[in-house]
């Protein structure tokens, strides 16, 4: 079985309102249902998601969230530390920042070795780096 990350750009492209991109990420959760991957995302990514998307677009957001579309990946209190070093070794100011919800990702990514990802965010999921070296597969 296949397995992917989700980034809350997928997200909202998938459910908002004119989304350039959202052909492109039907298409994919078409293709990852069908051959029953195992998708997995980060409570400050669904909060993103849900922060970004319109009133109607949120509550179906959730709804398919709540039906289990992808799994949760849960991390604790004593696991922010870490992803607050990953905030200040990607951040490069001024020209970028990595957030919370990126910093989940990263941490999720190194906890479970998923390197495949949704995202539209590719310049900073291009620099991001798993602590063997690998890079990020953009989907």
């Amino acid at each position: 079985m296949s397995a992917a990350i989700v980034d809350a750009s997928a997200m909202v492209a998938l459910f908002g309102r004119n989304q350039p991109s959202q052909l492109h990420y039907q298409q994919l959760f078409s293709v990852a249902a069908q051959a029953q991957w195992s998708l997995t995302s980060t409570w400050p990514c669904i909060t993103e998601a849900s922060h970004l998307l319109g009133v109607p677009q949120r509550y179906a957001f959730l709804r398919w969230v709540a039906a289990d579309a992808l799994s949760i990946f849960p991390f604790g209190q004593d696991n922010l530390e870490g992803m607050v070093a990953l905030m200040r070794r990607y951040t490069e100011s001024p020209r970028t920042e990595m957030d919370l919800a990126d910093a989940s990702l990263l941490w999720l990514a190194s906890d479970t070795g998923i390197n495949r990802i949704m995202t539209l965010d590719v310049r900073d999921f291009s620099r991001y780096r798993l602590p063997d070296g690998r890079a990020f597969e953009i989907l």
